[in-house]
């Protein structure tokens, strides 16, 4: 029985296309958004039809409205309505705060945090309408924490946690949710990239639960925000990182 759609963004690797593979096991049918990985985004979309379910990929640059505005229009063209939606798309850069240009603040913001603006301003005049819906925005520890040499992702991070907790009251009048998970240390290809292996090795010792979280740990915290045990949580921030903070 289909539940009906999911849209995920940056859903073609990593914590994005796990995600779309749990939701495609609770019975959602998902939009599988993607920017450059098409390839990877059909491979998602296999699994998924392996699963029982089905879905369609779409390209979208989240920091672009009229794109993002073609994904949702193509969502509700094929299902008539969005169900749930999970903001997870972004990118991370390392640098000094000194060194940070402005085209690297401007990208960081307008992927990031703009994404996430785009995609919900563009999805709820339906869950609106419908007075339905699941919103989950993947933030991250740092997001609370802070990192160093990471001071503008940390910022946006911040202000999807911000955006989260606002846009869940002004919504919740009807009846959709808004909610929020902040990953910890997870292993992805944006973790090996950005780190080396003693330093990776240097995180899973500062993990109190003694391992890197997984794109799986994440992907479940966003089926429960999507499932009926969620019916009166929103507004929330779930860490999943492992006790790290």
């Amino acid at each position: 029985m289909i539940k009906g759609c999911a849209v995920v963004t940056g859903a073609s690797r990593g914590i994005g296309a796990a995600t779309a593979l749990e939701l495609s096991k609770m019975g959602y049918e998902v939009i599988i958004n993607y920017n450059n990985s098409k390839e990877k985004a059909l491979a998602v979309l296999d699994k998924i039809k392996q699963n029982g379910s089905n879905g369609y990929i779409f390209k979208c640059d989240v920091s672009n409205r009229k794109e993002v505005d073609e994904t949702i229009d193509f969502a509700l063209q094929k299902y008539g309505r969005i169900a749930v939606l999970v903001n997870n798309a972004g990118i991370a850069q390392q640098k000094l705060f000194t060194d940070i240009t402005a085209d690297d603040w401007s990208r960081m913001v307008n992927v990031n945090l703009g994404g996430v603006f785009n995609f919900c301003q563009s999805a709820l005049p339906s869950m609106i309408h419908f007075k339905s819906g699941r919103i989950i925005n993947i933030s991250s520890i740092w997001g609370s924490e802070g990192a160093s040499c990471e001071v503008h992702y940390s910022a946006v991070k911040a202000g999807i946690i911000g955006l989260t907790k606002a846009l869940s009251k002004e919504v919740a009048p009807s009846g959709i949710t808004v909610n929020c998970i902040a990953p910890g240390c997870i292993m992805t290809d944006m973790l090996t990239h950005d780190f080396d292996e003693n330093t990776i090795n240097e995180l899973k010792e500062e993990t109190p639960l003694g391992r890197l979280g997984t794109a799986e740990d994440v992907a479940k915290a966003a089926a429960f925000f999507a499932g009926d045990s969620a019916n009166f949580i929103t507004g929330q921030v779930l860490g999943v990182d492992g006790g790290f903070r």
